[in-house]
């Protein structure tokens, strides 16, 4: 019997343990669930005579490597910086190792370990990574394969509301870890148009935006992820004039967020100790320049010139203008605003979100030069089962299926990008309501 070890029961793994778990009995596996707190795993597993809910605690070394020595292959769904410890496991007891996160440089470091035992180490197997990889990289081959050549490749994606969520003036809700969208874009940011380096340091990136439109859905806003100079290679487009790969937001959302941003209350390097009965108004005024008479919305205005009342009624319904006591008084400004936001942006029992994602070509053909635009659009069926869980746990869910169905062979550290991944795992995903709209254009002739 195989048996299918993964680690984590968190929102995201809901429909990865149920896909595994339907063909489970008929294809002998064992779906073992391992959550640092056995409900979480309890409910995922809901009593299937094919699945086996246990605690684990990730630090224990001699618990967590007795689950991998009985495996046959491991997913870790535990944050980014939990995966090395497992990956490391896996290498010495010689086990599969699948995820959706970004391939780390700690797994660079043990490559030819990897291929040297025959073992897949598949990462960026979810969504963004992981969708966008493949569902690219399918066009890519074949407008090569046609002699076509690539001039421009521009790749969004967003996990975002449903329209018939979006009931703030925001237009937003936290679909996913509300730390890394507060925390979104901090760096530098760096890509490659019309031949030109161009780098988007952190205070201008919410206003360096690309408008991206949705025939379904209606129209977004793209602003550049930190570093798409990285992706000519894994694209194999390395002579590439333009590629840019970004983050989609609904229209406006980014002008608002920008005042937080050039405030300095997206901040996480310091740690704030507000005295109590400290309040959201003077958490922002405390950002703001002192003056002896000016209120509060009359200094964000003087300071930040773009900002009109549209924004300012963003502000004042997410009740940072407020003479109201804050919550939480002790943490970086990054922290103390997303305590608040995480009341404000909560999704309701009644809330859809949604995945948006769209790649742009431009290519050059003997007639002229095409344009392709490939669209996804995702919406969850409610706060259990959301597009976002579908989009990351369902390519990993498939991988790992096909891989033991003896469909993929590959062994060694690998990303999804090449056909004998991408191929089989878009079809099933397409059975499954994951579908690109692709439309071509013929620019001119």
């Amino acid at each position: 019997m195989q048996k299918i070890l993964i680690f984590g029961a968190g929102k995201s793994s809901i429909y990865l343990i149920e896909y595994l778990l339907k063909s489970a009995l008929e294809k002998h596996r064992e779906i073992i669930v391992a959550d640092l707190q056995l409900e979480n795993a309890v409910q995922k597993v809901k009593n299937h005579p094919a699945g086996k809910a246990v605690e684990v605690a990730i630090e224990e070394k001699e618990g967590r490597r007795k689950l991998i020595a009985q495996a046959n292959l491991v997913i870790s769904m535990l944050p980014a910086f939990m995966h090395p410890l497992i990956a490391k496991d896996c290498l010495d007891l010689g086990k599969h190792f699948f995820t959706a996160s970004y391939e780390s440089d700690e797994l660079r470091k043990w490559k030819s370990e990897i291929e040297s035992k025959q073992l897949l180490f598949l990462n960026e197997c979810g969504l963004d990574p992981g969708i966008d990889h493949m569902s690219a990289m399918q066009i890519i081959d074949s407008e090569k394969k046609k002699g076509h050549e690539i001039l421009a490749f521009k790749s969004f994606t967003g996990g975002v509301l449903a329209p018939e969520s979006e009931n703030n003036p925001w237009k937003y809700k936290f679909t996913w870890n509300p730390r890394n969208v507060v925390l979104a874009g901090q760096g530098m940011s760096r890509f490659i148009r019309n031949g030109k380096y161009k780098y988007v340091p952190y205070h201008m990136l919410f206003r360096r935006l690309e408008k991206i439109h949705f025939e379904e859905v209606g129209e977004f806003e793209g602003y550049p992820n930190r570093d798409s100079l990285a992706y000519r290679a894994v694209y194999g487009l390395e002579n590439i004039p333009t590629l840019l790969r970004g983050t989609l937001r609904r229209a406006g959302f980014c002008r608002s967020w920008d005042v937080f941003v050039q405030l300095g209350m997206t901040d996480d390097t310091f740690e704030m100790n507000l005295p109590e009965g400290f309040t959201y108004r003077e958490f922002i005024n405390a950002f703001l320049p002192y003056h002896e008479s000016s209120q509060v919305e009359e200094k964000i205005r003087e300071l930040l010139p773009w900002v009109d009342n549209e924004i300012i009624g963003k502000l004042e319904w997410l009740g940072i203008l407020a003479n109201q006591p804050m919550a939480k008084l002790k943490g970086s400004p990054a922290s103390l605003l997303q305590n608040l936001l995480e009341k404000k942006w909560a999704l309701q029992p009644e809330d859809k979100d949604m995945i948006v994602m769209q790649h742009i070509f431009e290519v050059k053909t003997p007639k002229g030069i095409k344009s392709i635009t490939s669209s996804l659009v995702s919406e969850g069926e409610d706060q259990e089962y959301t597009a976002m869980a579908k989009t990351v746990g369902l390519p990993l869910a498939i991988t790992v299926d096909l891989f033991l169905d003896g469909l993929i062979q590959a062994t060694g550290l690998k990303i999804p990008i090449s056909p004998e991944f991408y191929e089989p795992i878009l079809q099933k995903l397409k059975e499954e309501g994951i579908v690109f709209n692709e439309i071509s254009e013929l620019k001119k002739a």
